[in-house]
Parts: C-alpha cells; structure tokens; sequence
C-alpha cells in the first residue's frame, strides 16, 4: 500500500519537472505553455493609404494546461485588438493584430509574453498612397490598381447614359466604350433662316441673307410666305456720303440730303478708341491707344515650332505651348484662360518637340521621328509613342529611309482619332533625289494608344499635301499637283485606299497650299470649291481688269454661311504695269461657295507699310474675320487686331509697344498671342471687340483643327 503511493508521487513529480519548454516560438510554464502556429513574419502587403488591415496570429498551447497571454506591439502603425488572450489547454486562440497604412513601407514586432518568457514575431505592411484616377472621355471609368499602383481604365456598361462630344448629336449613349447619340434636328421650321449645327454651340439657326438693292434705301428681307422681297431700308441708314457738315440718309425709302448736326455719331468705337461725333463740322474722336492685355503672363522659355505649325494650342479652357530653355530643358506647357499655370511637363529625352492638336484625349506633338500624346487630365504625362518609321507595310523595304509628317499634314477625326500623311525619303544618292525616292501613305492611330488602326496603300510621295477630316470622319488629301484624294476612314479587308482622284485643271501651285472643309464642301488653295464627292463647284476668279491680283493660297477659310475668304497682294494699277512696292496691298475677298464669285473686298492696313505677314486668322461668329498681322514702321515691327464684317473694318488696334510675335489663337472671346517683349517671352491675351467668339469650324486643316496658332507671310 505505502509502495504504490510512492510511484504516484514520483510520477506526478516527473510530470511537472518536464512541464516547462522554452524557444524555438514557445512558451512554457507551471501553469501551460503555447506557440505561434505559422513561425516566421506577418506580412499585411499593400494597403491602401488611410485604411486598415487586420491579421490573426494564431497560438496554440503546448500542453493541457491553458495559458494565459498578453499582447503588445512594437510600431506606431500597429496595433491588436485584445492585449490579452488564453490559450486554453490543448486548443488555440489568435490574436488580431491591426495595421494602419500611411505612405509608406512600415516594419513592427508582436510581443506575446506569457509568465516570465515571451515570443517575438516580426510584422511588415506597405501604405500605398492612392493616384487621383480621371477617365480620359466618356464612357470610360478609371479606378486605382493597388496591386500595380496604377490607374486602370476600362469602358463603362453600354447602355449607360453620357453626353455627346458634339452637340450636333443628343441622347448620347454609350456602346463599346465609346459614346454615341443621334443627330440634332436644327430645323426652326422657318425658310427664312439657314439653320446648321455647330459642335461645341449646338443649332446655329442664322438668317437669309437676301440678294442687296440697287437702291441703297431698300434692303432685301425675307419673307415666310413670298422669299426675299424689297423693304424701305431704316430710316437715317447712310445712302452716301456722310461728314460732319452733310449727310445723305434715307428716309422713308428715299435717299435725302440734310445737315449734319452737332453730336452727330461718326466713328464708332473700338476696343483702343472711343466713339467719334461731330463739333463743328468735324469728327472728334479721342485718342487712340494701345490694346490693353488682360494678362501678361512670362512664359520662362522659348516657344518651338516651325514654319505653318502652331504655336499655340487651345482646348476647351486651357492653353498650350511647347517650350525650351537651357536651363529646364524642352517641355510642354499648360495656363487657364486667365493666364494661371496648369502644369508644366518635361518631355522625356527634353528635346524639342511641336505642337501638332489638341482634344479632350490630349495633346499630340511631334518628336523628330514620331508621334506623341500627352494626358491634358493628368498633369501632361506622355501616354504613347509611334515612331513613324514603323508606319511602313513590313515588306515595303524602306530600311533606312528617313520617315517625316510635317504641318497640316496630321488631323483628328471626330473621335479624336489622327490620321496622319506620312512620307518616306530615300538617303541621298549622286547629290540628289528622283521622284521614284519618295512614298507616302495615310495612316489611322488609335488616340488611346498611338496603335495603327488602318492604313492606305503606298504611293508615290509628294511630300506636301494638306490633309483635312470632315465631321463622318473622311479624310481628303489634296497635293500639290491638283489632286484631291478622298479615303473613307471605314473598316476594310485591304485598308482604307485613296477613293476617288480629282484633278483640278492644270493643278495649284505648292507655294501656300491650303485645304478647309465645312458642311460637305471644299475650299482648295485659294482657288476653288468643290463638293465632298468630287464635284467642281466654281473657281475663284481672281481676275480683275482694273487691278493686279496675287492670291496667297494660305490662309483661306470656309465658313458654316457657304463663304470661303482668301487673302491677296494688290496693285491698283492695270494688269501688265509695272507696280512700286509702295503701292501693294493686302486684300481679304470674300467668295461664295456655290459658283466662286466675288461677294466682297476689303483693304487689311491700309497704311503706307509694306505687307508684312499675316500671323494669325480665325473665322468669329456672326460672320466676321479676325486679323492678327504685323508690318515693319518706323522703329521696328508693328502688330495689329483686325476684325471685319460684310466687307468692313469694323475696329483696328495696336497691340502695345513693338513686340515679336511668334504665334496666336483666337479661343472663346479672346486673342491669346504668344510675343517677346524686351528679351522676355509672354503670353498676353486681348479680350475681343464686341463678345466675338472663334468659329471652330471651317479652317484650314493644315495643323489638325481650329485650335492652333500658326505663323504666315506672303
């Protein structure tokens, strides 16, 4: 009996001498024991900037006795939950532990104690601060890709509702990523007005304009029922000669002469000069000065572009310029409207690069040998590179030649597509080239990565057409020797080819080659208008008995009102004499698009300068014609804002002192010129006369759109 009571003594003694084991993750004593289950470190990975993470460590006890464990850590972004636990006997228990993610990697220990032992565990976690993620059109959505640390962009559901980049169209859609509405009816049920859509105004809804009197106190108007018919003009409307001591007025349908009175309103105002009336049989006017700016903004470079390239870029609110400096480098440039900087992008090897157009998908400029696109939304980060030499058939065999785009030679379809004209030169031979030494091709790239979506076949390269894109997204070539080449920018088995040839006469001369596009028709070089299918309209004559003409094939525009207007050097002496330098002239003509004729001429700085260059020219609406141009006086060069409306000047100012002017634009009510004044060079922006407001339709396609500022001369 004593025997057996001593070996359950010394058992139970065994027991608890072998009850303690410490290291290796854990934890022993008289009153039960645990380990961490996974050994080794816990790793929270990357979590989001300002959320947290929770991670269970499990502990499991070494014996069946329970074990009682508090919980620390070491690491201000971690944290547990419990800082106690019991491990009960034979079984588990966690402990939650918690990490707070800032924006930056972090690194911590779990500390488990349990009586007089503890076990260390090692904690890590990566904060991921987010990027500001912005789709770049409709009918996409952009969220941020933790894992990556990118912005991931994919199409929204189809079905779902967006706004049109057009307001010709409505009830917008989206399908495929892309949204698409129907068109906008513009019909006002009224004959007489001429009812058209414009892209960024919506329905432009204009009056006919009916054939002049021979009377000039009649006027045509329209009638609903009867067209144009004969009305009394306004009464006291000039019919002649109007001074300050005399003035022939119409009154009640007839012309009338009548003394001037006092007061009488004989110039009026512009935006450097106040209203002019009559004292004492003369017209006083105030002193004329300068424009105003209603910034002036210091660039901190030199502008880049090159000759019939803009200079200046604008899209929807913002302005864009391509700048270098020794110091910072080439970069591309973003100011508000009113002159604020957005951001300024260095461009990736900082060499330079030309503004080519712009859209809300972003900027596209040109390096040396490639197309690049840059995020307008996103600070001005490149988004792709297509290098044009990669625009060849894989076998055309071209290795080496040397691959160019040059201005007026890329445009964007309405999807914000390019499509480019791409010509290939051979290296120079013998001291010279032969036409078998240059090809061509139009080529489509997809705006959202640079990727060729469609290409024409190869042809032999002229090296200076114009290309224009309509508002269906065709695309038209015209090159220097007459030919007008239509390709239609439709999916198909062996590419987009050249459609339809159109030989004009004896062709255009290359010199100011120029092509705009509007409502259907064409205005080519200064010369004629066709349809869009090829049909010849009328040719611009620009014959005239009493004067020499000389037209500049460039700047031309084409407005919505079917009117082209070009520019011309004239010399009021008969054709076939000699003309003095001194007496040339500048003449905007305007012609209608449905025969050539003459409607208008008008003199642009009728002063004693010779012709200077015309720097800039924008369609406004109502029908008028904004003029930037300079002219060398006395001094140095002066630059002057020109508008005119049915065959007038209606205002002319100076832009202060005598700055050189690289290039403009003329964007909503303003005139945004990029200059350098004293060394320094500026972006200064005039408000313009009256609330003008720039047409974005009918301009040359010579850089890609409307937006663009571009340098001229004759």
């Amino acid at each position: 009996m004593v025997r057996a009571r001593s070996w359950w003594l010394l058992l139970v003694a065994l027991v608890l001498v072998g009850g303690c084991h410490c290291g290796d993750g854990g934890v022993s004593g008289s009153r039960g024991g645990f380990r961490v289950r996974d050994e080794g470190e816990v790793d929270f990975g990357r979590v989001l900037e300002g959320t947290q993470a929770r991670r269970a460590v499990t502990l499991v006890a070494t014996g069946r006795a329970s074990a009682s464990v508090t919980a620390s850590v070491e690491g201000a972004p971690f944290s547990v939950v419990t800082a106690s636990v019991t491990v009960p006997g034979a079984g588990e228990a966690a402990v939650d532990v918690v990490f707070t993610a800032g924006g930056s990697a972090e690194a911590g220990t779990l500390v488990l104690t349990s009586g007089s032992s503890s076990v260390a565990v090692p904690l890590k976690g990566t904060g991921v601060h987010p990027l500001t993620c912005l789709p770049s059109a409709e009918c996409r959505e952009s969220r941020f890709d933790l894992a990556t640390g990118t912005c991931i962009e994919t199409p929204q559901d189809d079905g779902a509702s967006c706004n049109p980049s057009s307001r010709c169209q409505e009830h917008g859609r989206c399908q495929a990523g892309v949204c698409a509405g129907t068109p906008r009816s513009c019909d006002d049920d009224n004959p007489c007005t001429v009812d058209s859509c414009s892209p960024t105004r919506g329905c432009v809804n204009t009056d006919v304009v009916c054939p002049a009197s021979s009377n000039p106190c009649k006027v045509g108007v329209c009638n609903r029922n009867r067209g144009c018919v004969e009305a009394d003009a306004e009464d006291f409307q000039p019919c002649g000669s109007v001074d300050c001591k005399h003035a022939n007025v119409c009154f009640s349908g007839t012309c009338k002469s009548v003394p001037t009175p006092e007061g009488f309103l004989c110039a009026p105002a512009t935006a450097c000069q106040g209203e002019g009336h009559c004292a004492s049989g003369e017209c006083a006017r105030p002193d004329a000065g300068d424009l105003t700016p209603t910034f002036s903004q210091v660039l901190g470079g030199v502008p880049v572009a090159e000759d019939g390239g803009p200079v200046l870029l604008s899209q929807g609110t913002a302005l864009l310029a391509s700048l270098c400096d020794a110091d910072a480098g080439c970069r591309l440039v973003s100011y508000t409207s009113q002159g604020l900087l957005r951001f300024e992008a260095p461009y990736p090897d900082g060499g330079p690069r030309t503004l080519v157009a712009s859209s809300d998908g972003g900027v596209l400029v040109r390096a040396p040998e490639a197309l690049e696109s840059y995020a307008l939304s996103a600070g001005g980060v490149r988004q792709w590179a297509a290098a044009l030499s990669a625009l060849s058939p894989e076998d055309a065999g071209l290795e080496g030649w040397r691959a160019e785009t040059g201005a007026g030679q890329v445009a964007l379809t309405p999807e914000g597509n390019i499509v480019a004209y791409v010509t290939w030169t051979a290296p120079e031979e013998d001291g010279g080239l032969s036409t078998a030494s240059r090809v061509a091709r139009l080529v489509w790239l997809n705006a959202d990565g640079g990727t060729v979506l469609r290409a024409g076949p190869m042809e032999p390269g002229l090296g200076s057409g114009r290309l224009a894109v309509d508002a269906t997204g065709r695309a038209y070539l015209f090159t220097p020797d007459g030919r007008l080449v239509l390709a239609e920018s439709e999916d198909s088995d062996a590419g987009v080819a050249a459609l339809r040839l159109v030989t004009l006469g004896d062709g255009v001369p290359d010199a100011g080659l120029s092509l705009s596009v509007v409502a259907g028709r064409l205005w080519l070089g200064a010369s004629a208008f066709t349809d869009t299918d090829g049909g010849v309209r009328g040719r611009a004559d620009w014959t005239e008995p009493s004067q020499q003409l000389s037209p500049w094939s460039e700047p031309a525009l084409m407005s919505p009102a079917a009117t082209g207007y070009a520019f011309a050097l004239a010399c009021g002496r008969p054709p076939g004499v000699a003309c003095p330098p001194e007496e040339v002239r500048v003449v905007l003509r305007a012609f209608g698009s449905d025969d050539g004729r003459r409607l208008w001429d008008v003199d642009v700085r009728p002063f004693d300068t010779e012709p200077g260059s015309l720097l800039e020219v924008a369609l406004l609406e109502g029908g008028g014609v904004g003029v930037l141009a300079d002219s060398e006086v006395r001094g140095g060069r002066r630059t002057w804002l020109e508008m005119f409306t049915a065959g007038k000047r209606v205002s002319m100012c100076p832009l202060p002192g005598l700055p050189h002017v690289a290039g403009a634009v003329f964007a909503g009510g303003a005139l945004s010129v990029v200059l350098e004044r004293d060394g320094v060079w500026r972006l200064e922006s005039y408000a313009l006369d009256r609330g003008a407001v720039a047409e974005t339709r009918g301009w040359p396609q010579r850089h890609g759109g409307a937006a663009g500022a571009r340098r001229a001369g004759p």
